[in-house]
């Protein structure tokens, strides 16, 4: 049986610095570390292909089969760091964004309804959204989920007054930029993947999770949840891990008259604010790296 090493990655608050404190606090940290997975250090949170870089050059340094799990705007990163490294096996997408190469999140929002993050389609910003400015530039600004607005949005009334206002005093923002940016890479075409829907997500929406999870030929699980599965059934997620790492693979989904075997990640709803975690598990097998 493998023995999984798992580490999440955060987005920082600066895009300059990388985040050196793990997120030891949430439910799903503590649900790894029982189970012996360790976290590491999270990467900056400046558009998927900074955050990607970033991810990619980590891991490089690890030798032997990878497991690439990544929730809300984690799954848009991971996406662009699989690409091209032969050891990642699989992918896991807990309720997460999946573009494809070219596509953004801010697009993909809009596929099916759900979203609590805005109740006007034309207002500028998401209305459930407040941006703090950085500079003088109209993007240049770090987005948070309103403190009244947070434990809908985001947790589905799920957890209790004070630990919703803590979780929202502590968010993390996300910029604009990381919602806007095409994706530059596609590695969900080549790896196997799974995928975690949140019954009861209101920040991307379930249908559209439902609609991506379809589209990719994922293996699939449903779990009455919000969007932060993480924070309220973390055992559920981390079995998922597990079962990839386990080596459990799923079919890819045919696309097109090809006869190329290929998974495919689509729409979402509009930002993926706050929790945006990836996570990296490496799967060590008793004589084997494969």
């Amino acid at each position: 049986m493998p023995s999984p090493r798992t580490a999440a990655n955060r987005r920082s608050s600066s895009c300059t610095e990388p985040g050196r404190t793990p997120p030891a606090g949430t439910r799903s940290a503590r649900a790894c570390g029982r189970r012996g997975i360790p976290w590491s250090p999270r990467p900056t949170r400046c558009g998927a292909s900074g955050d990607a870089a970033y991810l990619a050059a980590r891991l490089k340094t690890i030798k032997g089969p990878i497991v690439l799990v990544g929730h809300s705007y984690g799954g848009a990163v991971i996406t662009n760091a699989a690409a091209g490294n032969p050891n990642v096996k699989s992918l896991v997408y807990i309720a997460a964004f999946v573009p494809d190469k070219g596509e953004d999140t801010l697009k993909l929002a809009a596929k099916f309804p759900g979203s609590h993050l805005s109740d006007d389609p034309n207002a500028p910003l998401p209305t459930a959204l407040d941006a703090v400015p950085l500079g003088s530039g109209p993007t240049d600004v770090d987005l948070y989920i309103k403190a009244d607005k947070f434990s809908d949005v985001f947790l589905s009334d799920r957890l209790d007054k004070a630990k919703a206002a803590a979780l929202a005093a502590s968010q993390r923002p996300v910029t604009p930029i990381a919602g806007a940016e095409p994706s530059k890479a596609a590695a969900w075409k080549t790896i196997p993947s799974w995928y975690l829907v949140a019954t009861d997500d209101r920040t991307i929406g379930t249908e559209n999770l439902r609609f991506m999870a379809k589209r990719a030929g994922s293996t699939t699980v449903e779990v009455d949840a919000p969007h932060a599965v993480l924070e309220t059934n973390p055992d559920a997620v981390t079995h998922l891990i597990l079962q990839a790492a386990h080596d459990n693979r799923p079919s890819l989904a045919k696309t097109g008259t090809s006869t190329t075997r290929t998974a495919a990640f689509g729409g979402a709803a509009a930002l993926a604010v706050a929790a945006g975690t990836a996570l990296v598990i490496r799967s060590r097998r008793s004589g084997s790296d494969a």
